[in-house]
């Protein structure tokens, strides 16, 4: 698998970053080649070229439809952050996830 950048989108990118540095640390632990980004939903335009999906905080999910027309024409898959994985900090879920979803 090519080198994945994965970004997190939230509000401000505050609450993203927190579960963003454990993505990182579950990411070294596997030797995965990643970058994982928290930035806030202000941000994710000018990223849309270079990243390879875009996750979203689970309060953004009623705007997921949103989020797909503004990245579907660069290919980049959009999805909402489980609450459970948001909430616990899980960087292990968070990137089953990333993984799963770029892979369909």
């Amino acid at each position: 698998m090519e080198k994945m950048f994965i970004m997190l989108c939230c509000g401000a990118g505050m609450s993203s970053g927190f579960l963003a540095n454990q993505a990182r640390k579950a990411a070294k632990k596997k030797k995965m080649d990643v970058t994982i980004e928290a930035r806030s939903h202000t941000d994710v335009a000018s990223y849309l070229s270079s990243i390879s999906i875009l996750m979203l905080g689970p309060h953004y999910g009623g705007e997921i439809d949103k989020w797909k027309t503004l990245c579907d024409p660069h290919n980049v898959p959009v999805v909402v952050i489980p609450q459970d994985v948001y909430a616990q900090l899980n960087g292990d879920a968070l990137l089953d996830l990333a993984v799963k979803t770029i892979n369909k």
